[in-house]
């Protein structure tokens, strides 16, 4: 073997080896915290090709450190540090804060919820979220995921960019979340067009049923835009006077946040 020959890991990019125990450490918080319910070491080990004994050995060390919980049946979820972390990551936000503001005073003018979501991957990321103060109101917290071509945010961000771009950066398979929800296509490519032409995305009961969202995506400087605000409402408050309202209001937000 020549001498200079690696017997170590890979290397990843800027010549630094990839340590394996915090790979695996990153998929098991990934998974559960994308997880719908708490997950047994069976899920978790199974999911990540992970030998029992190491996922049981990592999985209590997480719960011991915090960052997940146990229900003291064998089932696993996200805890609390995980929450803090999250939390610190919103609270020093630039965009977050630059936007926070004016999200205060649009959802005091028009008491509907306003969010504001980033795109990573192919999902987008709820980061801020004023919530209406009628009784009912839509409820989708910081941190939650949800697939970009389903919701109005997402829609905004992605008719930024190529076609393309798109294509490459979505699954392959859209899968619906509703029975309104885009799952074609040729169809989504026509509606980013459309989108780009508008001005505003619409999440017509894409995401949830009885709902309708507008999302105009926030554009800072040439870079292509990462992130969108959104007004959402029920059906059963909306007229076509005030849509025209939201969309006004949502166009006023964007200039101030973003000059």
């Amino acid at each position: 073997m020549s001498p200079n020959a690696s017997t170590g890991p890979p290397e990843t990019g800027g010549g630094v080896r990839s340590v394996k125990s915090a790979e695996r450490t990153i998929a098991v918080l990934e998974y559960l915290s994308s997880a719908k319910e708490a997950c047994s070491l069976r899920d978790v080990s199974t999911a990540l090709d992970m030998p029992r004994a190491s996922g049981y050995a990592l999985l209590t060390t997480l719960v011991n450190t915090g960052w997940l919980e146990t229900d003291g049946v064998g089932r696993y979820r996200i805890g609390i540090r995980a929450l803090r972390a999250g939390a610190a990551y919103v609270e020093r936000d630039d965009v977050v804060q630059r936007a926070q503001p004016v999200m205060n005073e649009l959802n005091a003018e028009l008491d509907e919820t306003v969010h504001l979501a980033r795109l990573d991957g192919s999902e987008v990321v709820y980061l801020a979220t004023n919530i209406s103060r009628h009784s009912l109101a839509v409820v989708s917290r910081p941190g939650r995921r949800l697939p970009s071509w389903a919701t109005g945010l997402g829609k905004a961000i992605l008719a930024e960019r190529p076609w393309e771009e798109v294509d490459e950066l979505l699954p392959e398979t859209l899968e619906p979340r509703t029975t309104h929800t885009i799952t074609d296509r040729a169809a989504l490519c026509g509606e980013l067009q459309e989108i780009r032409r508008r001005g505003h995305a619409v999440d017509e009961q894409e995401s949830t049923i009885g709902l309708r969202c507008f999302a105009v995506a926030l554009h800072f400087g040439s870079a292509v835009p990462n992130e969108a605000l959104s007004c959402s409402i029920p059906l059963v408050r909306l007229s076509p006077e005030r849509e025209e309202v939201i969309v006004a209001s949502l166009l006023r937000a964007r200039t101030r946040i973003t000059s």
